[in-house]
């Protein structure tokens, strides 16, 4: 048995705890930290013996779910082998060298290598560091800036930062940093103009796209950084033909194209890439979280062929490629990974996804899309999303005092399902790991029904009071 009571005290004096607000946590008013000590399939449990569906995967990661022994087995071996050595002047080991030909036989375009660290947002910091290099090595050193979407989210740190497209990122923060620029968001729903179809909305978010490049000029436009399916800014699937008009207009001006495929990729959506499913060729693809899910920390930044073929041809006369961490490649990490992918191949993660986000798709619809504060269900695969409007046929928001999404999140997490209130808009997400099955699903959706009607019961006593 765990001292609760002293982990919580050595938690709140000593943590720096991640989008929490600070003064509220120091003084208690938040109550105390919960304190994860196990898990074992789609379930985790805290501190205390409660036991919570992991609606969310962790934060869309633990897509084999918790408690695989053969990953700790195979982080144990490589441990007890060889815990660390760098890949500074072409060191490896068996893991990487593995791991890294299977990638590049995996991934989407024309992979060619793949770059090593520890995030989602370092390896699109790296991404970023790529496309200035390829510009600077083929005579382009002004085709630097790189365009993302509102409400895309690449990270955390100073780029990645800037290149996420949520404005609470960037406040107090000095971002985003200049050069980083944006265009609108894919989603129909809030988007269109009366009575515009999903293809014409996608026209007209590729022209506004090419108007952009036009204006800040196509010789300045280094790459575009997008989601396959938008994840964080609200689980956003593409509207139809959105990633064909794009494409068209980032060859027109050369304009590499970075897919970011941290969520996405390793089946979370029933393809084994969102740029498989949607028929996006990258440049540059991102991935993390699936890559090991979450067990050990891991990215990569794959680097396509025409892009490595110029950095190749130019190392006589620049020299060795001078970016890396300390603990790019790492053995741990790479064993982990090659223990996660063969349980992904093995199980067919990628078709189960389709399979039962099927189900799951259907389940959310029926059970929501006839409340009245909803506005939109919507999700592919195992990624889904319930949005909350106050009134469906204008589409007016709730007042963002009344903080209805993590109202409902809140009451689905006091029912024991963890559903995530996502961060722009009211908007309930869900992110299973890939290991679910049809009657965890009926449970979860069973549990978020609930929640929704506890606090629609909550918000009509309100308005009678008021």
């Amino acid at each position: 048995m765990i001292d609760i009571k002293t982990i919580a005290e050595q938690d709140r004096s000593g943590v720096l705890h991640p989008f929490t607000q600070l003064k509220e946590f120091a003084s208690g008013k938040l109550g105390d930290p919960t304190i994860i000590v196990g898990g074992k399939g789609i379930r985790i449990q805290d501190a205390t013996g409660r036991s919570y569906l992991d609606g969310f995967a962790g934060l869309y990661c633990v897509n084999i779910g918790y408690g695989r022994t053969e990953v700790a087995e195979a982080i144990a071996r490589q441990a007890h082998n060889l815990a660390y050595y760098h890949t500074y002047a072409a060191h490896t080991t068996e893991e990487l060298a593995t791991l890294s030909h299977r990638l590049i036989r995996m991934a989407p375009g024309k992979p060619r290598k793949v770059f090593f660290g520890l995030s989602g947002s370092d390896a699109n910091e790296t991404q970023a560091k790529l496309v200035w290099y390829y510009n600077n090595l083929r005579g382009q050193p002004k085709k630097k800036k790189i365009i993302s979407r509102e409400r895309g989210y690449h990270g955390c740190s100073v780029i990645s930062g800037s290149m996420t497209g949520m404005s609470f990122y960037h406040d107090h923060m000095d971002l985003p940093h200049p050069g980083i620029l944006h265009t609108g968001v894919p989603h129909h729903y809030w988007g269109a103009e009366p009575g515009e179809t999903e293809e014409s909305f996608s026209r007209r978010r590729a022209a506004e796209l090419e108007k952009l490049i036009v204006r800040e000029g196509p010789e300045t436009i280094g790459a575009f950084i997008a989601e396959p399916v938008l994840g964080t800014g609200g689980i956003i699937p593409p509207p139809t033909g959105y990633w064909r008009e794009i494409q068209a207009v980032l060859r027109r001006y050369d304009v590499l194209l970075i897919a970011d495929e941290v969520i996405c990729g390793f089946g979370r959506i029933g393809a084994d890439f969102g740029s498989t499913l949607y028929g996006i060729e990258p440049d540059l693809v991102t991935v993390a979280k699936g890559l090991t899910s979450g067990y050990v920390p891991l990215s990569g930044a794959i680097v396509g062929e025409s892009v490595y073929a110029v950095m190749e041809e130019a190392a006589d006369r620049v020299g060795a490629f001078s970016h890396g961490y300390t603990y790019s490649g790492h053995p741990i990490a790479a064993a982990a990974a090659n223990a996660v992918l063969d349980i992904v191949e093995k199980e067919r993660l990628s078709d189960r996804a389709r399979i039962v986000g099927s189900h799951f798709q259907r389940r959310l619809k029926e059970r929501f899309a006839q409340l009245e504060i909803v506005g939109e269900v919507r999700g592919v695969g195992l990624l889904g999303a319930v949005e909350f409007v106050a009134d469906r046929q204008t589409k007016r928001r709730f007042d963002t005092q009344r903080k209805v999404g993590a109202r409902i999140s809140k009451a689905a997490r006091d029912r024991g399902l963890i559903a995530r209130a996502m961060p722009h808009g009211d908007i309930l997400g869900f992110a299973p790991p890939l290991v679910v099955s049809e009657s965890e699903i009926d449970e979860i959706v069973d549990l978020a029904f609930q929640a929704t009607k506890e606090v629609m019961d909550e918000l009509a006593l309100e308005s009678a009071i008021a």
